[in-house]
């Protein structure tokens, strides 16, 4: 049966418009993003059966274009159009920071933080700029490969940030293996930075470590 002949509070579309979109399952937000499904599948029957290919949601929106074409059902149109409402998504959280100071965002920080680094497969050590009220000047992936004391050079987080004009900045970095536990290294590199930065007036007000479901504050943790 088409999508069209169900009961109209079970429609995906209708349901969104009288519940929000949080009362959708992914299979039925993802059916909204399809818009049509394929000879003999719904949306959503083609929906579920992608969200069991990929092995949920999450996946299915972080897969490489090669993966996400070769789906049935999917192709470079989606794919395009999917990055396109991934980085609106990245953009509206960073246009919320730029708006406020980081410091009276906390949470805004935290899923703007992982909306840039958790998909990552690899280690990215990045500096959120900030002006001196706070504000979000620029968000800046600088290290790759494995973070530890010997790749993050100070003296280049020191010229950047003079570059940037900032006034103060929150450091951060991702653990690929999704276990956001601050390690020794990640102390040893906080503290080199902090110390490189205070010559020159700049302050580290975090660092935060994006897991795979959570987002550790050296701040909160009182490491900083």
């Amino acid at each position: 049966m088409a999508i069209r002949d169900w009961p109209e509070g079970e429609r995906p579309r209708e349901k969104l418009l009288n519940l929000g979109a949080q009362a959708l399952s992914d299979a039925e937000l993802l059916a909204i993003f399809l818009r049509t499904g394929v000879a003999g599948k719904s949306a959503v029957d083609l929906a579920r059966e992608l969200l069991t290919t990929f092995g949920g949601l999450r996946p299915l929106l972080e897969s490489g274009a090669d993966d996400f074409c070769a789906a049935h059902g999917l192709g470079p149109a989606k794919y395009v159009q999917l990055q396109a409402v991934l980085e609106m998504g990245r953009r509206h959280l960073a246009a919320s920071l730029e708006r406020d100071s980081a410091l009276e965002s906390p949470d805004a920080v935290r899923a703007y933080l992982s909306s840039r680094l958790r998909h990552e497969a690899r280690e990215v050590f990045a500096c959120l700029f900030l002006d001196n009220r706070h504000r979000v000047i620029r968000f800046e992936p600088m290290f790759f490969g494995t973070i530890d004391a010997a790749s993050v050079y100070p003296r280049e987080v020191v010229r950047r940030a003079l570059e940037n004009n900032a006034a103060a900045l929150i450091l951060a970095h991702n653990h690929p293996s999704g276990v956001a536990e601050p390690s020794r290294a990640d102390k040893q590199i906080t503290d080199r930075l902090v110390q490189a930065l205070g010559l020159v007036d700049i302050r580290v007000l975090d660092h935060m470590v994006v897991g795979d479901a959570e987002v550790v504050s050296f701040a909160e943790r009182g490491l900083i």
